[in-house]
């Protein structure tokens, strides 16, 4: 299974539930900017507890590896959990939306748009995922996530810099996207 299929799969699933989620991470990011190569899916999920066996079991264990487990743990943790098709190799790492104010923020601006040419799908809007990016950033310093936000910003997307501006300095990566910003204007 694709990376593809195995989103569009992954979409049916969560909304057959009714489980609140959005694609963000370097698919989405490629959406808007510059495409490349991801290893994961990266999905935000509104999870609640009394929904975890029934997305688990919407991936079965034999075509699937998920732990229930995994899943709990990233509920009371807000963390995350995979689901991986070992016969690909491909995964989705499904991660718990956050419980302050830019989680529930994100979560109410998500977007469907059209994905893949046969998928409409909740996306992040691309200033949460450039915010999502700076953060990933500050984590762990790839710049991969640096070149996922300069593509979006070159490829002439849309974006409130004011919204962005003022979530940077909320969740403290204000310094990045000045940086980033300076860079961009050749100073």
């Amino acid at each position: 299974m694709d990376q593809a299929k195995l989103l569009a799969y992954a979409v049916q699933k969560l909304e057959g539930l009714g489980i609140p989620y959005m694609v963000v991470g370097s698919f989405t990011s490629s959406a808007y900017g510059d495409p490349r190569f991801t290893q994961d899916i990266d999905i935000v999920v509104d999870l609640r507890a009394d929904q975890v066996s029934a997305l688990c079991e919407a991936f079965p264990a034999a075509d699937f590896y998920v732990s229930r487990e995994a899943a709990r743990a990233a509920i009371e943790q807000r963390s995350q959990f995979n689901v991986i098709h070992p016969e690909s190799g491909n995964k989705i790492d499904f991660m718990i939306a956050r419980a302050d104010p830019w989680g529930a923020e994100q979560l109410r601006r998500r977007q469907a748009i059209r994905f893949l040419p046969d998928l409409t799908a909740y996306v992040a809007r691309p200033e949460d995922v450039i915010l999502g990016k700076l953060l990933y950033y500050e984590e762990g310093g790839s710049e991969k996530h640096l070149r996922d936000i300069t593509g979006i910003l070159k490829a002439g997307t849309p974006v409130d810099r004011a919204y962005i501006e003022h979530w940077s300095q909320q969740l403290g990566v204000g310094h990045v996207w000045e940086a980033i910003q300076t860079r961009m204007s050749g100073g």
